[in-house]
């Protein structure tokens, strides 16, 4: 796997379109040509797709909660079991504590008036700021987190705070 780069990419400016995944993928500004987080658990979250694939997002152009991965049906957008905090979940727990940036990219499918018409529209870079557990719609446990949008007020209100997130005695639980 090519190194992870955090951040903005040489010539991709914000607002970049793109027809497909796979010209995502090439481009370097999320690699995954299907899941929705590009990152390590050991290393955090370089980017993240809005795709309308979980009911539990909620995308307010410079605040987004994302719902993190798994146990879902994509084409219906419902959660069947819950989710893990491992693996791409955990890039994110790390992108928060670490306050990394993260490539927001939003697709057609994801219904929001900052997504494109078509294909998929680089959004700019946002920080984790807090993440939780909760009940989704569908009643199975999800992991969710806060984005906001580097540069925006949304962003400054909280600039100088840590990662807000559950007690680290959580991480070590199992679930």
């Amino acid at each position: 796997m090519a190194d992870r780069v955090f951040g903005e990419l040489p010539g991709v400016p914000e607002g970049t379109l793109f027809e497909d995944r796979t010209e995502l993928s090439k481009a370097g500004v999320h690699r995954p040509r299907q899941a929705g987080i590009c990152g390590g658990k050991g290393e955090g979250a370089e980017s993240i797709v809005l795709s309308g694939g979980y009911e539990d997002d909620i995308d307010s152009g410079d605040v987004i909660v994302y719902t993190g991965h798994g146990g879902n049906i994509p084409r219906t957008a419902t959660q069947y079991q819950d989710q893990e905090l491992d693996r791409q979940n955990m890039a994110l727990v790390i992108s928060c504590e670490n306050r990394l940036p993260v490539r927001v990219v939003r697709g057609s499918k994801h219904k929001s008036p900052w997504s494109p018409e078509a294909g998929y529209a680089y959004g700019g870079l946002y920080r984790v700021v807090r993440w939780w557990e909760q009940r989704g719609k569908s009643g199975f446990k999800v992991f969710q987190f806060e984005l906001r949008k580097i540069g925006s007020d949304a962003e400054a209100e909280l600039a100088e705070q840590p990662c807000q997130s559950p007690a680290r005695e959580f991480l070590s639980q199992p679930s």
